[in-house]
């Protein structure tokens, strides 16, 4: 089975390579052949972004550089999601012919053995959220403001790390794979699961931790024994379903360090009880039972349509997954019905509700300094909102039953951040195209390094800065478009579709039309 797996590992890694050598852009027969034009101009202009980012001596990416991309205006901070995201988009560059196959196998082996070298929590494997990308040096003071930073693990954080190792040990050969596999091999997301968190409503499924500290702090933390020692984990949990910490309970489930019940215990919706009418909305569902866990298959509705709600509403959190998970294919009767409507909303909002005449909303830099969320308030489970606009606009329909309903208000600057109309590629893909093609004739939108991060659609204010986080929620998405799925098929070759499938296909999501 080993020499199997390596066999194909290494015969999938020979086709890549050939194929970006070639520069081919083998695109699924559906792709109008200027579209397909439109996103190769948008990578090759990302990924200029990317090279301006990254430290030469380290080969890690700052968390974001100012729009004229020079050097002078990286940060000096970074996040193991910021490095993730450079590693996904460097192999991707590389498949699409943006750089060749030495440049990538360069800059990845010096970013993992960069990464070998970093502090962090050996016996989980797990990395500090912030690091000094010119030096590596764990942070704990914010080089800004001087303001103390606690050295944190986050489990969403380290997901999308592991992610990366994921689809670098499939998708680069030799050496490279194998550093790729081996930090893989040290990190246990079984560290953040809790089988029995209080008042979870999904019970037997488990939940995992926001994260841990591994020397006391401050902040609400439980001391917990792990490995001969003591770490202090989040007193809070992920208990919301379609939000981006699903990755780490992906990773978790596939590599067999959280059992699989756990991908039934977050909640799809809180309970249609007056007991949570501060939520956004009363949610409308069944109760089913999967693997003995009993799920409430709760969904909110707007404009017409019924779905499985994110926290904020924004694309991020509902699509970021799918960047490495085909879920909808997998999970053909929930997130293959859920996914579309999403984007729907989300174009239904920007184009009818709102009336900005684009749309696209996630969090991102403020177009006024600094950086906020952005999301279409209705989609989103938070009471407080996601706002679409700077003027956080927040809609209140009321909970049927516990809480009136508000008069409806009027939507201000809308603020649309181009990362999701790219994220929205695999479901609405001549919708998503047209979409930045307006942002980009008509608003000051897009720079030296691609789309600048968000845009005030009224005022025609620009956040003219890059952040690689959303860089990479560009250059992934336009990978899968362009190259059949290629991303995905790199993360989840192996034990992610083994384990993951046929979870998805066992539930059924109350999405479809509203009653």
């Amino acid at each position: 089975m080993r020499r199997r797996r390596r066999l194909v590992r290494a015969l999938l890694a020979l086709a890549v390579t050939t194929a970006a050598m070639a520069g081919s852009l083998a695109a699924p027969a559906t792709a109008e052949p200027t579209e397909k034009a439109t996103l190769m101009r948008y990578a090759k202009d990302t990924w200029k972004s990317f090279v301006a980012m990254v430290d030469p001596a380290t080969g890690l990416p700052a968390d974001n550089i100012g729009g004229s991309l020079a050097a002078s205006t990286r940060s000096a901070y970074t996040s193991p999601t910021n490095i993730g995201g450079y590693l996904w988009s460097t192999v991707i560059a590389r498949d699409l012919g943006i750089i060749g196959a030495r440049d990538a196998q360069r800059r990845v082996a010096q970013t993992l053995d960069t990464l070998a070298r970093l502090d962090h929590h050996e016996r989980s494997g797990m990395y500090y959220n912030w690091y000094d990308p010119q030096t590596g040096a764990v942070l704990r003071k914010w080089p800004d403001s001087g303001d103390p930073i606690q050295p944190f693990l986050s489990s969403v954080d380290n997901g999308w790390l592991a992610a990366s190792f994921m689809v670098v040990r499939t998708a680069m050969p030799g050496s490279t794979a194998r550093k790729a596999e081996k930090l893989l091999a040290a990190m246990d997301f079984g560290v953040f699961y809790n089988p029995n968190p209080p008042g979870q409503h999904n019970a037997g499924g488990g939940l995992i931790h926001g994260g841990f500290i591994d020397e006391p702090g401050q902040g609400c933390h439980n001391a917990k024994e792990y490995k001969g020692s003591t770490i202090w984990m989040t007193c809070h949990h992920y208990d919301v379903f379609n939000t981006e910490a699903r990755i780490a309970s992906y990773i978790g489930i596939a590599r067999g360090q959280i059992p699989r019940e756990h991908y039934f215990g977050a909640n799809r919706t809180f309970p249609a009880s007056c007991d949570w009418s501060w939520m956004e909305q009363k949610p409308v569902g069944f109760n089913a039972t999967y693997l003995g866990v009993q799920v409430f298959e709760g969904a909110y509705q707007y404009r017409g349509m019924r779905f499985v709600p994110s926290w904020g509403g924004d694309m991020f959190e509902a699509l970021m997954p799918a960047m490495f998970v085909p879920e909808e294919k997998w999970g053909k009767r929930s997130w293959g019905v859920n996914h579309p409507l999403y984007v729907r909303g989300q174009i239904e909002h920007g184009l009818k509700e709102a009336g900005y005449g684009y749309w696209g909303f996630s969090p991102a830099s403020n177009p006024n300094g600094g950086y906020a969320v952005y999301g279409v308030d209705e989609l989103g489970m938070d009471p407080g909102g996601y706002p679409s606009d700077l003027e956080a606009t927040n809609v209140d329909r009321g909970f049927e039953g516990c809480r009136d309903a508000q008069p409806m208000p009027s939507f201000g600057d809308g603020v649309v951040t181009p990362h999701a109309s790219f994220l929205a590629l695999p479901y609405a893909r001549g919708a998503a195209v047209a979409n930045l093609t307006k942002l980009e004739r008509d608003l000051d939108s897009y720079g030296p390094g691609g789309f600048y991060d968000a845009i005030a659609v009224k005022s025609g204010r620009a956040a003219q800065r890059y952040l690689s986080l959303d860089q990479a929620m560009v250059l992934g998405p336009i990978g899968n478009a362009l190259l059949g799925d290629r991303l995905r098929a790199y993360f989840s070759h192996g034990e992610a579709e083994r384990n993951l499938a046929p979870l998805m296909g066992m539930e059924r999501f109350n999405a479809g039309a509203a009653d």
